[in-house]
């Protein structure tokens, strides 16, 4: 095992906060001197079905603490995903029903698998032990803290304060009990969150020390920021990558983002250290497009493989840089009875081959320029355009989607 420092070393890299850091030391030494590894705790709610990227910085650093030789105990947050997390909320979270965080929690742990040593880690449903618990039990766990404490945090504040303001539900205030009830039950002595996390995470030392536990350090991650280089990456916002998709989906996606989020997705998205940072982003030695490029394929490689990184930016240089067309292009069927003399509107081509879910879609994307046919790629921008269709011409639809014609 590492030593204290070289673990904190480790540890310190791209964290936000360690709360206390001087705790933290205390629990490492005694590790160190016993040989019996902390219990490492990171949470997540069965809330969707794609885990993507800024899922996986907490994810990656659990995944650094397991390689230090610790224990990684992944709650499946099967019960708290019924009430919803409030944090960086400025309104309630659309309750799920049980059945639709069961089916999510079977994806979500398949998911969590591509990111840390699951064969390595204590997986637990938090429902098993609030699953059991009275009313009497629940009673005693809201005694466990105060409305004024609760106003304390800036997502309630701030919709308490709103004109007209937007309702707080009790069942969110029970929402950072539950998770700091996790800690006690697992024993946590350290749990991992994002940046928003920290006042749920502060709840579990206040319930481990009221029962008679040593309290968890709190370490929490920065927000990843998305696609868009501005807003968290999310599923709502549609500025993410997921950890489920394609190699090349993966690596054209990161290939699309602005070169100021690079040092944040090197740092929070990749093992290589500052200086390794520092040099591929000097703009003075290196293409910036070169130093993405680098970036994409770290990440697809953590989930791919590195084959398939190598693929993925062959196949992003073929489509984009030489304006060719994958190797292999999926075919799609256009009856022949949908022609007239041979032609078709363009905008109803694209929804028969799949291309665009609706006309009012299609007609968007040929109005935006992204739609081009045949071997010359000629842009079709009028939304009324007709095209001659025959067996083996090519349509697409920006870079991604590509299509080859069959007239049946």
């Amino acid at each position: 095992m590492k030593s204290v420092a070289e673990q904190i070393a480790v540890i310190r890299r791209g964290a936000e906060q360690v709360v206390p850091e001087s705790e933290l030391v205390q629990k490492l030494e005694r590790s160190l001197k016993t040989g019996k590894p902390l219990r490492v705790k990171y949470g997540i709610d069965p809330t969707g079905f794609d885990v993507h990227l800024g899922h996986t910085v907490p994810l990656r650093k659990l995944r650094v603490f397991q390689e230090l030789g610790h224990k990684a105990v992944l709650i499946i947050g099967n019960y708290t995903a019924l009430v919803g997390d409030p944090s960086g909320r400025d309104q309630a979270r659309v309750r799920l029903t049980p059945e639709q965080v069961e089916a999510n929690a079977r994806d979500y742990f398949k998911q969590v698998s591509k990111v840390i040593h699951i064969d390595q880690a204590e997986a637990v449903y938090n429902g098993d032990w609030f699953s059991k618990m009275t009313f009497l039990e629940v009673m005693a766990l809201a005694g466990k803290t105060t409305v004024q404490r609760m106003l304390e945090r800036d997502d309630f504040t701030k919709r308490f304060r709103k004109e007209p303001s937007e309702p707080i539900y009790l069942h969110e205030c029970l929402y950072p009990l539950m998770q700091g009830q996790d800690s006690v039950e697992i024993r946590a002595d350290v749990e991992l969150g994002g940046s928003e996390q920290l006042f749920n995470l502060m709840v579990g030392r206040r319930l481990q020390a009221d029962a008679g536990q040593e309290p968890q350090v709190c370490l929490t991650m920065p927000i990843l920021r998305g696609l868009d280089g501005e807003k968290k990456m999310g599923k709502s916002l549609g500025n993410y990558i997921g950890v489920g998709e394609s190699a090349y989906d993966q690596f054209a996606k990161t290939m699309k983002i602005p070169d100021t989020l690079m040092s944040e997705w090197f740092t929070l998205l990749t093992d290589r250290s500052a200086e390794e940072i520092s040099s591929l982003l000097a703009a003075e030695t290196i293409n910036p497009r070169d130093a993405k490029m680098t970036l994409g394929k770290d990440i697809v490689r953590f989930y791919h493989g590195e084959t398939a990184a190598d693929a993925a930016a062959e196949e992003w240089l073929q489509r984009i840089s030489r304006k060719e067309d994958p190797p292999d292009i999926p075919e799609g069927k256009v009856p022949a009875d949908n022609l007239t003399d041979g032609k078709m509107l363009v905008s109803k081509l694209l929804v028969t081959l799949k291309l665009a879910p609706s006309n009012n879609e299609a007609r968007r994307l040929i109005q935006g320029g992204g739609v081009t046919i045949g071997p010359d790629r000629e842009k079709i921008t009028d939304v009324n355009g007709t095209a001659a269709i025959t067996s083996g011409l090519i349509v697409r639809v920006g870079s991604r989607k590509v299509v080859r014609v069959r007239v049946e």
